[in-house]
Formats: C-alpha cells, sequence, structure tokens
C-alpha cells in the first residue's frame, strides 16, 4: 500500500483516479483548495494546498510516497497569463516534493510538443520543470481523451449534437489517436506500483482518426445525421473559438488553447512498456460510453 497524493483531485480525470487508487487499496490524499466545497470520494483525506499561491504544500506531501500532478490554469482567469501560472504552480509543486523526499511524482500532459500552441507547450514545460526540482517525474502524455467531463470531447460532441453544416478550417483532417479515459485512470493507477517506472509514457487508443473522422462517428453513435464539413483554409484560430463558444457549453478562455491546438498531430510515437495500456478501448466503444454518462 502506498501514500499517495492526487492534485487536481476536483478536475476529471483527477475526480475518477482517487476512486480506482482507492480501490486498488492505495491510501489517498486529495488536495483542493476549498476542500469544503470539493466533490471528492469520502475514502479520501482532503486537505487543503493552492499551488499558485504556495500554501498547504509542505503539509500535504508529508509523508507521501508517489504524487499525481493533474492540474493546469488553462480557463482560468486570464488566458494569456495561463503558461505563467502553471510555471508557478510547478516551481512551487516540484520544490515542496523535493523537501518532502517524494519518491515519484506522476504528471499527465499531452501527447505532442506543441511548437504552434501555448497550450500544448505549456503542457511540456511544466514536464521539465517538475524534472528540475525532482529525481523520478513519470510523464504521461495522453491524445485526446474521450469521457463525459472531457473538455474536448464535450466540445467536439456538441459540435455534431447542434451543428448540421460546419464551416471547418484545416485541423478538420489533423490526425490524433484519441483515449478512453478509463485507459489513462488505469495507467496512471498502475504507474504508481511499476518498478522502474519509464520517463515518458505515451497513451493513445487502438485507432488513428482524424477530427472529421471522430466527429462523422460520434453523430452516427449520438444517432444523428453526420453534419456536413466544408473545410476553409482562412478560418484563424480565433475566428474558430468563437463559433465553438456560441454552440457549445464551454467558455472561451478554455476552447481558445483547445482550438489552437487542433492543428498539432498527436499520435503515438513510441509504444508503451507493456503491462500498460496493452488493450485500450476502442473509439466507438468510448464514445458511447461517454455519452451515456
Amino acid at each position: 500500500m502506498l501514500h499517495t497524493l492526487v492534485t487536481g483531485a476536483t478536475g476529471y480525470v483527477g475526480g475518477l483516479l482517487v476512486p480506482e487508487l482507492l480501490d486498488a487499496g492505495h491510501r489517498v490524499r486529495a488536495l483542493a483548495r476549498n476542500p469544503a466545497t470539493a466533490d471528492v470520494d469520502g475514502r479520501a483525506e482532503l486537505v487543503r494546498g493552492d499551488l499558485a499561491k504556495d500554501e498547504g504544500l509542505d503539509d500535504a506531501l508529508a509523508g507521501i510516497d508517489v504524487a499525481y500532478y493533474l492540474v493546469h490554469s488553462m480557463g482560468r482567469g486570464n488566458p494569456a497569463d495561463f503558461a505563467e501560472q502553471d510555471r508557478v504552480a510547478a516551481r512551487s509543486f516540484g520544490r515542496a516534493a523535493a523537501r518532502a523526499g517524494v519518491a515519484r511524482v506522476i504528471y499527465l500532459g499531452g501527447l505532442e510538443d506543441g511548437v504552434d500552441s501555448a497550450h500544448l507547450k505549456s503542457r511540456h514545460e511544466v514536464a521539465q520543470i517538475l524534472r528540475e526540482h525532482l529525481d523520478e517525474v513519470v510523464y504521461v502524455r495522453a491524445a485526446m481523451v474521450i469521457g463525459a467531463g472531457s473538455a474536448s470531447f464535450v466540445m467536439m460532441s456538441k459540435l455534431v449534437e447542434r451543428l448540421p453544416v460546419m464551416v471547418c478550417p484545416r485541423w478538420i483532417d489533423t490526425r490524433t489517436q484519441p483515449i478512453a479515459v478509463r485507459d489513462v485512470t488505469a495507467a496512471l493507477v498502475a504507474l504508481a506500483t511499476r518498478e522502474e517506472a519509464p520517463e515518458e509514457v505515451q497513451l493513445g487508443g487502438p485507432e488513428v482518426l482524424t477530427y472529421r473522422e471522430m466527429m462523422r462517428r460520434t453523430a452516427t453513435l449520438s444517432g444523428r445525421r453526420a453534419p456536413l464539413m466544408v473545410k476553409v483554409p482562412v478560418l484563424t484560430p480565433g475566428l474558430s473559438s468563437w463559433w465553438v463558444v456560441l454552440v457549445t457549453p464551454i467558455d472561451m478562455g478554455l476552447v481558445r488553447p483547445l482550438v489552437e491546438g487542433l492543428s498539432a498531430e498527436m499520435v503515438v510515437t513510441e509504444a508503451p512498456p507493456p503491462g500498460l495500456n496493452d488493450h485500450p478501448q476502442a473509439f466507438d466503444a468510448a464514445v458511447r460510453e461517454a455519452l451515456a454518462a
């Protein structure tokens, strides 16, 4: 049994990870900025801490064997500042985890370095910052996560639900390797106890698909006619973001960096070691599960 800390426990992936760690027999401490309102599995120990303000981290990390870093600032506050906020939070956490002697930190980021995406560049930079302070950081890199609470999936499913015709930018034919959220959390749990865990783990589902293909199949699985998609070369990320905001429940602070990242191909280039994501859930099955939830 390990004593684990989950940051981002009130987020989508973190909220699913906490009960899976508990079910695996580990002790779980969940970090929240406001424990009084945090919706976290009641079996976990809930503690207050704020990464951005560097508050409560020493107490939260005391006695921890494995810590999960699942936080990012995208979609909060000023959209222009999220990369700097992520740098500050990663440095605070890295220093505190080093002081506490945490043996392993597992960080979930994106699959592509994202040369043209501030969002993806920031996620990659966080891994580098954590490694500046800690000896063992496992960088888990996932493509688009398919799940009911995944912002990327919600954005895609609402577009096909509400738009019979779409004027789409070039990213409509970008390839990606979407992965079910259940496979992401299963890999995160397995990495807690894996001996000599790799420095980097790339996670993807069994199929490489374009966003066009994913939207058509999601529409079919939703019982809807696939939307007519017309690709145009001049639709900027800014304009794309505005029409996404108009037809989905996601606000601009989150939509803009997500849209900017859609032009980056997210495909696994190095398969994870045996025992990690050996049999990922098929895209259609993952979508059905997400829609049902």
